[in-house]
């Protein structure tokens, strides 16, 4: 067992304050990771804060990470030392589900382990997360990062690209395709790129025009706010998928207004509150979906579609010391869009 620098919550009404843990001696089929850089997602401050309940402390968050393998377990292949890899929200699962076989082990039906506050599968430790110096993770649990991708750029893309890359595939997004991008914050930045890329032409809708310059920037060819009345009336029938990102309360209605027949709205943010649906809009074969990460092999996908064309996420690059202060933010939306903290920092 290794002792390593980390950041961590201690209970739910403490700032996170730098400590240590002690992580496992490396099994055969693990890579041990010098963690270069973790980011900040919205769910480590509901963790944290135990707003959903479950909170193991001590507790270290973290799942956008991103380092270099500095050792391998003796069964370990295809991967080097030196290499660079990334790791996501989770770091293991049952491997033998009809889920796993085809690399959608987020859906594993005895469950995935997550990589911080979940229970390894084991020896029935909790697991820690990224906002430390190193991360021993099964291998199957790594993906591939090109050299030439910013790698604290990329970090968060190990969860907010694959939530929104997962879905822009599933459901087609490409040339001849309309794609809609509610709210542009951590989420919604990376899926307006990805959409982009992709091929489709893109509208964001945003509760002001206040990031209408960046929407722009990255591609979108309409940016409109849903702060004025009836905002979707000028766009009713118009898309083919409408990407949600959105957290807060709101009335989907609107959305599925705004889609043409056989659309497609699906809801990657979770409010808390159920949704109050009109059935009488979904009659001309229009669906709500939900979605949530991707599998492995997806993972990997997105990476490598990412550094094909040049896709990381905008970020803020903060030390340790600063993690309470951008939890702050985050929750004030005073980010351009997401903070990334320097392992060196821990």
């Amino acid at each position: 067992m290794t002792t390593v620098a980390c950041y961590q919550a201690t209970a739910a009404d403490q700032p996170l304050s730098k400590g240590t843990l002690d992580r496992r001696e490396l099994r055969d089929d693990d890579i041990l990771i010098e963690i270069e850089y973790a980011g900040i997602c919205h769910s480590d401050i509901h963790t944290v804060r135990d707003e959903w309940g479950g909170a193991r402390f001590p507790l270290t968050p973290g799942h956008e990470i991103v380092g270099r393998i500095v050792e391998l377990g003796s069964g370990v292949t295809g991967f080097s030392v030196g290499e660079r890899v990334g790791v996501g929200c989770m770091v293991d699962s049952c491997g033998d589900c009809e889920h796993c076989a085809v690399g959608d082990e987020h859906y594993c039906t005895t469950g995935s382990t997550p990589t911080y506050n979940g229970i390894d599968r084991r020896d029935g430790s909790v697991t820690q997360g990224g906002y430390s110096t190193h991360l021993p993770v099964n291998a199957r649990f790594a993906v591939r990062i090109p050299e030439s991708l910013d790698p604290a750029a990329t970090a968060p893309l190990l969860c907010a690209g694959i939530t929104t890359y997962s879905p822009l595939r599933r459901w087609g997004a490409g040339p001849g395709t309309r794609v809609a991008v509610v709210g542009m914050g951590g989420l919604g930045h990376v899926a307006v790129k990805l959409a982009v890329a992709l091929g489709a032409e893109v509208s964001v809708f945003s509760h002001s025009l206040a990031k209408e310059a960046d929407g722009k920037r990255f591609g979108a060819s309409g940016y409109y706010a849903t702060s004025e009345e009836a905002f979707y009336r000028p766009h009713k029938n118009s898309f083919h998928l409408i990407i949600n990102t959105v957290s807060a309360p709101q009335d989907v209605n609107d959305y599925i207004k705004m889609l043409r027949p056989e659309g497609i709205l699906v809801l990657l943010g979770a409010p808390g509150v159920n949704y109050d649906v009109s059935p009488g809009l979904l009659m001309r074969g229009k669906t709500m979906a939900g979605s949530m990460i991707g599998g492995m092999r997806e993972t990997q996908e997105m990476i490598d579609f990412c550094a094909e064309h040049g896709i990381t996420a905008e970020i803020e690059l903060i030390d340790a010391e600063q993690i309470n202060d951008a939890y702050e933010r985050v929750i004030a939306s005073d980010v351009r869009y997401r903070f990334v903290i320097d392992a060196k920092t821990f």
